[in-house]
């Protein structure tokens, strides 16, 4: 995939999508840096380069780690990903989310390192006008998470207007999916996303999968999203520091497939896949809940050469159905209190 970029600093890479990408950083002859305060993040998912356990709100603890690993870039995952808590504490969503980063691209100027990769969302986009979404769509957030990545984006965007940083803000649709090495998994304390909610009922360890919402104007009455497998999203993350070190302009780009699928659908497969029965409960439509969201993949498709590979309904649920009916299981019978990294 042409010149390679040495040291890369991956802030949460002991989360889901940061520690799929450190494997394929690691994989594709780069060195992934790992900082995370484990407060989300496993310690179990470290694996392929340093780990230092700290915060990016520490400023003199990230200019250490840019200097002494000699980072040439940066991919910036850390921060604060519910929507629904993010309604109860707007505050911490912002001090975590924009705030740490603040501090992040402060000492990136400090130490002299311009080119970083943003985890950014589709949940900067609010109730869309149409679908597919594209990047001319208006940018009206409808919670406090979406929001303050959108903060993080024009900071971004001002910063590069002043030549100080090089930039690529990737907007996720619904991550999904896990490693198909079985190594890396979706795994949360307290989960809110369908596929992990929806195993977890097929597995017994939920009495039932609740589906918000049977009254929306689509095919079967439920909500619609579009599912990008999470060694997708790592892949992209890598041609976008490619792009940037290329010399290429600091864009905002969706990562999605441009293909909808509805919750139902989505349960189907994982009966099919599983061979299990899903007991499911209908409820009301979540606040906030667009009927549809699906990206136009088309810019990234473009400009990073990117084309999703994993990420069919069938692959992304086979994937996550191994890890968390097999892979966890195990992990559950080796957990070990962590010890602190530094």
């Amino acid at each position: 995939m042409g010149e390679k970029l040495g040291n890369v600093l991956v802030t949460g890479g002991a989360g889901y999508i940061g520690s799929h990408t450190a494997k394929a950083l690691a994989r594709n002859q780069y060195r992934p840096v790992v900082v995370d305060n484990l407060s989300t993040g496993h310690m179990h998912n470290i694996k392929w380069g340093p780990f230092v356990r700290g915060d990016i709100s520490d400023a003199a603890l990230v200019r250490s780690i840019l200097r002494e690993y000699e980072i040439e870039s940066v991919v910036h995952f850390a921060g604060s990903a519910l929507v629904a808590e993010s309604a109860k504490r707007p505050l911490a969503y912002f001090q975590n989310n924009l705030g740490g980063t603040v501090t992040l691209l402060q000492a990136m100027l400090d130490v002299g390192v311009r080119d970083i990769v943003f985890s950014s969302t589709c949940a900067t986009y609010g109730f869309p006008s149409r679908v597919p979404i594209t990047e001319e769509e208006s940018q009206k957030p409808i919670n406090p998470y979406g929001e303050s990545k959108l903060a993080v984006e024009r900071l971004l965007r001002w910063m590069g207007n002043a030549g100080q940083i090089r930039w690529v803000a990737l907007r996720y649709f619904n991550a999904a999916g896990a490693d198909p090495d079985g190594e890396l998994g979706e795994e949360h304390e307290h989960e809110t996303h369908l596929i992990p909610l929806a195993i977890a009922a097929a597995l017994g360890k939920r009495d039932w999968l609740q589906i918000y919402g049977t009254d929306y104007p689509t095919p079967d009455g439920t909500a619609i999203r579009d599912y990008i497998h999470v060694t997708d999203l790592a892949s992209a993350h890598i041609r976008a520091l490619e792009y940037l070190k290329h010399g290429n302009e600091s864009i905002a780009m969706n990562l999605g497939t441009g293909n909808g699928v509805s919750v139902r659908e989505v349960v189907s497969k994982i009966q099919a896949v599983s061979g299990r029965l899903i007991p499911t409960m209908d409820a009301p439509r979540r606040p906030g809940d667009p009927p549809v969201l699906v990206a136009s993949p088309e810019l990234a498709r473009k400009l990073l050469k990117w084309e999703p590979s994993h990420s069919s309904l069938e692959t992304t649920i086979r994937t996550a159905w191994h890890w968390h009916s097999i892979i966890e299981d195990q992990l559950s019978l080796q957990v070990t209190p962590s010890k602190a990294i530094s």
